[in-house]
């Protein structure tokens, strides 16, 4: 390892994330020293890390070396994986575009969650294309103190568990993940998004994220909020064959969910490079002991 390692900073509508080149996958990152890089204190400080890796060079993404030329290695800020992070992909094409590797207009992000169709607008917004939504069977309640909603179980590659309430108060502080019930549902546990209505086709949510607690805003969580308030309409797009689209208000911004008719949900929204340093080596070894 280098005496000292290149990072940025990055957010997607203020989800925060320290941003670590390595094309060849030269630098070890265990969960202790991506804790370490997202401690807002002692640290760089954000809600994960991403790893730039060229999918060639990373032995979860050869097979995908063909259909992407980079991996989103993404960990969340306990330093534990997370299959797909929807800001996360945003920053992550913002940061390629800042380094030259590639242009404005589409390109292709390998990650956990799959390969995710990317197109970076000249105005500055990002559109990841973020697969389709599982919405799996069952009953499922989330719990904050003495309040309990039901939730809808929405999968988009990750796990959510969305909840409509009366007021984004009654979330609490989400600082420790909000109780579920029953445990089965989300054996790995889940990211809990709180949803009020704002007006025609239009919410706001807070989040607790799994790993991170409450962030700024979530992706794949907007877009599980989007597809539950759709269900909750009334509104499915494969049954109708007309797009459904919300503006999901999260605490750092605004995001703007499309679901198309072929089940293809697209998230659009801002993504912003904000600084560019470097980590001492010696540091980041210490942190990961």
């Amino acid at each position: 390892m280098s005496t000292r390692i290149a990072f940025l900073k990055g957010h997607g509508t203020e989800n925060d994330f320290v941003i670590v080149p390595d094309p060849e996958n030269a630098i070890d990152l265990p969960p202790a020293a991506v804790a370490a890089l997202c401690d807002r204190r002692a640290g760089i400080g954000g809600d994960g890390v991403l790893h730039v890796v060229r999918s060639a060079a990373h032995p979860e993404a050869k097979e995908l070396a063909a259909e992407a030329e980079w991996f989103m290695d993404y960990r969340n800020g306990d330093g534990s994986i997370a299959e797909m992070c929807g800001n996360g992909v945003r920053v992550f094409a913002r940061y390629l575009l800042h380094a030259g590797h590639v242009t404005e207009g589409d390109l292709t992000v390998a990650t956990r969650g799959g390969v995710k169709e990317v197109h970076i607008d000249k105005d500055g917004d990002v559109t990841v294309g973020m697969g389709r939504a599982r919405l799996p069977e069952g009953d499922v309640t989330v719990s904050v103190g003495e309040h309990s909603w039901p939730a809808r179980n929405v999968n988009m590659g990750n796990p959510h568990a969305v909840a409509f309430v009366g007021d984004l108060a009654d979330a609490g502080d989400l600082h420790a993940p909000p109780p579920f019930s029953p445990a089965s549902a989300y054996p790995d546990g889940v990211n809990v998004e709180f949803v009020v209505d704002r007006g025609p086709g239009h919410v706001a949510m807070r989040v607790h994220e799994r790993g991170s607690g409450e962030t700024r805003s979530c992706g794949t969580g907007a877009c599980a909020v989007a597809v539950a308030t759709a269900r909750r309409d009334g509104a499915d797009p494969a049954v109708t064959g007309t797009p459904a689209t919300y503006t999901v208000d999260v605490p750092g911004g605004t995001l703007v969910i499309t679901e198309r008719p072929d089940g293809e949900i697209e998230m659009t929204g801002p993504a912003v490079i904000v600084a560019e340093g470097e980590i001492y080596a010696n540091w980041l070894e210490n942190a990961a002991r």
